[in-house]
């Protein structure tokens, strides 16, 4: 039995510290297992590099950390075979170092509200064992030659023991008697996924096992069956993961298994940015494109923080843009300290200069691509356009190297930068007030009518149906010199693009007035504005239009944002009814024998400018095809 060299008190001026500490840090009381492993790794990793220094000359042997539970004794076991302590060095960095740390913790945060997200900070980390555990022991033998083992051991309380151990390698042992609290910690499913969560990546490995009472051992003196503790292990973690790695050693192949590694049963990324920084700051990471689609928000949050390959969170909007947020993968910074705040990250300056330069690097590698190959890139862009837009709209930097990749493309399915697509519509589509004009569609289909008319006039259309578009599009107007952009279908087109020259009316003014009033009787609704134009006998002879201001408006509401705007999404749609006097039918309602006909007409054609916008709906559908079959009978 081993002998109590000392009993002791921690001489700290703060009482009952560990309430407060358990107070402070229960929301998060899992770390414990990611603290004390963490601190097993240092130990390893201290003792290599002392061997690769010549400071150890010994054997290193079997460097595993294990880690351990066992149910029936309500035990957790963190063991390594590190530096280990002597006595004097448990005192020095367990109850002096540690609970100063403790006490001045408590000092400065005991009032605020975030001191959860500082643990560690002030050397707490090997005490968020006492979140779990009534007692925890240590069991230490430095890596010295000539010292002895030494015991530890804690009840929660300042009162300590210090005794001398048996154990017969170097290393520590940390083993927490779990408090009735936490016994949902004593669970081979529970420990190991917070393994997986904090320490997949540790640069040692690590093994896992269930201490189990079960296995028989041979028979005993009076020929009774003996047992033996087992333990059933493996090791959960893989050491080098791909951005610990030099990029030429790596293949395609080993960035998308990684990638399956880090997001199992999703599609394979587009392409992806391996970084890999000393200074200012030290920053590696391997950053994925996936392919994003409209609904970008199922995207986000999937980039993973750590330090020294140690998880810290996936919640990385203070380290990265928010347009970033899109992107997958992992980003590794020793500069980042293990346990951080949301303060500490948004005030930072090594914080800042890293989203900086990922920011650079994601535009650089988009420019790279472009140039050698613009074919592959246009067929990237659909699945990438979300991401690249969101970053052009919020962030000046990026726009800027924006303007030598980004694409908008039209109707046909041609790709153009916005220098190239200035020139190619500057000439046919500038107004008579010198505005150059884009003409857009959200919905090709839908517009398709609208389509076929702009391109009777040789007009091109640009796709714009993404769901950051309608953002997007104020955007471009606010950085391009004299340019508009117009949806298709907000207009007729002579007014979209007005030209100097108009076309004439066949109707005189007393003829126009009595086309609006028969149209009036026919719709009799006050959300639409009629008026009768001149236009070519070729156009529609009705069309109904939503000012671009109110549907750029209501489209912004959908999405958030508006600058305001949104209160459109709640506004009562209205229309412009366009009446197309110079067309043959307009001419055939004017002449109509009895206001029976000319109503009935009215109201067919109206329906049909109805139907082509998918407004025709109902009671008034029905109507509308019995109509049909009598005009046709």
């Amino acid at each position: 039995m081993a002998t109590v060299a000392e009993k002791g008190s921690i001489s700290i001026h703060t009482e009952n510290i560990f309430p407060i500490i358990k107070k402070f840090l229960y929301s998060d009381h899992e770390i414990f297992l990611r603290e004390l492993v963490s601190n097993a790794v240092d130990a390893t990793q201290k003792l290599k590099k002392l061997a690769s220094m010549g400071e150890f000359a010994g054997e290193l042997g079997d460097l595993k950390i294990e880690v351990s539970f066992d149910k029936s004794k309500k035990t957790i076991t963190v063991s390594d075979k590190g530096l280990g302590m002597t006595a004097e060095e448990i005192k020095k960095y367990i109850n002096q170092i540690a609970f100063s740390g403790a006490a001045e913790f408590v000092e400065k945060f005991k009032d605020k509200a975030d001191a959860k997200d500082i643990i560690g900070k002030f050397g707490l980390g090997f005490y968020s064992a006492f979140m779990v555990a009534d007692k925890v022991e240590v069991v230490s033998k430095s890596y010295k030659d000539g010292t002895e083992a030494a015991r530890w051991e804690c009840d929660g309380s300042t009162e300590f023991e210090l005794s001398d151990a048996e154990k017969a390698n170097r290393g520590t042992d940390v083993i927490l008697h779990i408090n009735a609290d936490s016994e949902e910690f004593l669970d081979e499913f529970r420990l190991k996924g917070i393994l997986d969560k904090y320490c997949k990546f540790l640069p040692v490995e690590i093994k896992f096992g269930t201490k189990e009472d079960s296995v028989e051992d041979g028979v005993d003196k009076d020929n009774k069956p003996k047992y033996k503790t087992v333990t059933s292990d493996r090791i959960i973690n893989n050491t080098s993961p791909i951005w610990t790695k030099a990029p030429l050693e790596l293949k395609d192949e080993d960035y998308l298994a990684f990638y399956k590694e880090l997001y199992p049963f999703t599609e394979d990324p587009l392409f992806w940015i391996h970084l890999n920084v000393d200074y200012p700051f030290n920053l590696t990471g391997v950053l994925y494109f996936p392919k994003i689609k409209n609904d970008f928000e199922l995207h986000r949050n999937k980039i993973q923080l750590y330090s020294r390959q140690v998880f810290i969170t996936d919640e990385v909007k203070d380290v990265v843009p928010d347009f970033l947020m899109l992107l997958h993968g992992v980003l590794d910074s020793p500069d980042i300290p293990l346990n951080v705040s949301r303060s500490y990250l948004q005030s930072d300056a090594s914080v800042k200069k890293i989203s900086a330069h990922i920011t650079k690097k994601v535009a650089d590698k988009l420019v790279d691509m472009f140039i050698k190959d613009r074919g592959e890139f246009e067929k990237k862009w659909d699945d990438i356009s979300v991401f690249v837009k969101y970053g052009i709209i919020s962030d000046e930097k990026f726009s800027e190297k924006a303007k030598e990749f980004a694409l908008i493309k039209n109707t046909e399915g041609k790709y153009f930068t916005l220098n190239e697509y200035a020139e190619k519509v500057k000439p046919n589509q500038t107004d008579k007030d010198k505005n150059v004009v884009y003409l857009y569609t959200s919905d090709a289909n839908k517009q398709h009518s609208f389509i076929e008319i702009a391109r009777s006039r040789a007009y091109d259309v640009l796709v714009l149906d993404g769901v950051l578009d309608s953002h997007f599009i104020n955007h471009l107007e606010q950085k391009l010199e004299k340019t508009q952009l117009r949806r298709v279908d907000s207009d007729t087109i002579d007014k979209l693009i007005s030209k100097e020259e108009s076309v004439a009316s066949v109707l005189s003014k007393e003829e126009e007035d009595s086309v609006k009033g028969i149209f009036e009787k026919a719709i009799n609704n006050k959300a639409m504005t009629l008026a009768v134009e001149a236009h070519s006998p070729e156009d529609l002879p009705v069309t109904i239009t939503m000012s671009e201001w109110m549907r750029r408006m209501k489209d912004m509401a959908k999405t958030g944002g508006g600058g305001g705007f949104g209160f459109m999404g709640a506004m009562p749609d209205s229309y412009n009814v366009a009446i197309n006097g110079n067309h043959a039918l307009v001419q055939k309602i004017l002449k109509a024998e009895s206001e029976e006909e000319k109503t009935k007409l009215a109201k067919q054609v109206y329906d049909l400018a109805l139907l082509s916008q998918n407004m025709l709906t109902g009671a008034d559908l029905t109507a509308f095809v019995k109509r049909s079959v009598e005009l046709v009978g």
